[in-house]
């Protein structure tokens, strides 16, 4: 029986998990300092704060989803060129 790997940070989940989560740091860290002219222009809804703490809402169910539900990997005993 063949044994199984995690794929581990080569998971696509995490992946997208951490460059979504890099902009939705950037997005509240604006979102925050934003001035209330640039507010009033978005009929009063600081978009990028929501924007940004929504992505880093979707960044921890992505990565709770790879972590409950890891990607495992068939390891062969035999080498591949044989």
């Amino acid at each position: 029986m063949a044994e199984k790997k995690k794929a581990g940070a080569f998971d696509i989940r995490i992946v997208i998990a951490t460059l979504v989560g890099i902009y939705g740091v950037v997005l509240t860290v604006l979102g925050i300092v934003e001035k209330q002219a640039e507010i009033d222009k978005a009929a009063g809804i600081n978009i990028n704060l929501w924007g940004g703490l929504g992505m880093l809402a979707f960044t921890a169910v992505f990565v709770l989803w790879a972590r409950l539900r890891p990607i495992a990997v068939p390891v062969d005993e035999k080498p591949a060129d044989e």
